[in-house]
């Protein structure tokens, strides 16, 4: 669909637009935070993409470009929003580890394979993942969404955030980790009601 909108086929517009849309709301939503935010983003996303679509060079990488455009964007208006935070969090906060008479030690997680598979505990937990990738720091959340979320490759992710690959390694493994805290400590409290 790329190379044919560079060639000038407008017929493979809306399929395009279809195409990324969800993907980038999906995106944006998880990154600013906000539903009024992300839609604004993933319109202004859209329409740079079109306006500046003579600019890419690689059809092949129209899906890292877009999701440049789209973080490029999230960033610009987090910056302007009255959704933005007022301070940010340390990121020690959400290593999975603690102190126990002196010494620290690192969490256990909870078995996940003891949870029913129904399917109001599927969409409970799948709010809580959601509510978890929220609360995460921008520079792991980033990570997360486009490796875990939109399934794109390391050096895919690099480019986008403009990183290194053992970069974006490292905080997606820092990002995974500090999820996997804010799940366990949900699904020990909910436990007893499974």
């Amino acid at each position: 669909m790329a190379r044919a909108l560079l060639a000038g086929d407008a017929s493979v517009f809306e399929p395009f637009v279809d195409h990324f849309r969800a993907k980038i709301f999906r995106y944006t939503w998880l990154m600013c935070g906000q539903r009024e935010d992300a839609e604004e983003v993933s319109q202004e996303t859209m329409l740079k993409a079109f306006q500046k679509f003579d600019q890419l060079e690689t059809p092949e990488q129209v899906r890292p470009w877009i999701f440049r455009i789209a973080r490029n964007e999230c960033l610009m208006k987090r910056r302007k929003s009255r959704f933005a935070p007022e301070t940010e969090l340390s990121l020690d906060e959400f290593l999975p580890a603690f102190r126990h008479e002196g010494e620290t030690r690192k969490l256990e997680i909870a078995d996940w394979s003891a949870l029913p598979d129904q399917n109001f505990l599927q969409g409970e937990l799948k709010d809580e993942l959601t509510r978890a990738i929220q609360q995460l720091p921008d520079t792991y959340r980033a990570v997360v969404l486009l490796r875990d979320v939109e399934d794109l490759s390391t050096d895919a992710t690099a480019e986008i955030l403009g990183l290194t690959s053992d970069v974006v390694k490292t905080r997606l493994h820092r990002g995974r980790l500090a999820l996997r805290k804010t799940l366990d400590t949900y699904l020990r409290l909910h436990r007893s009601q499974i």
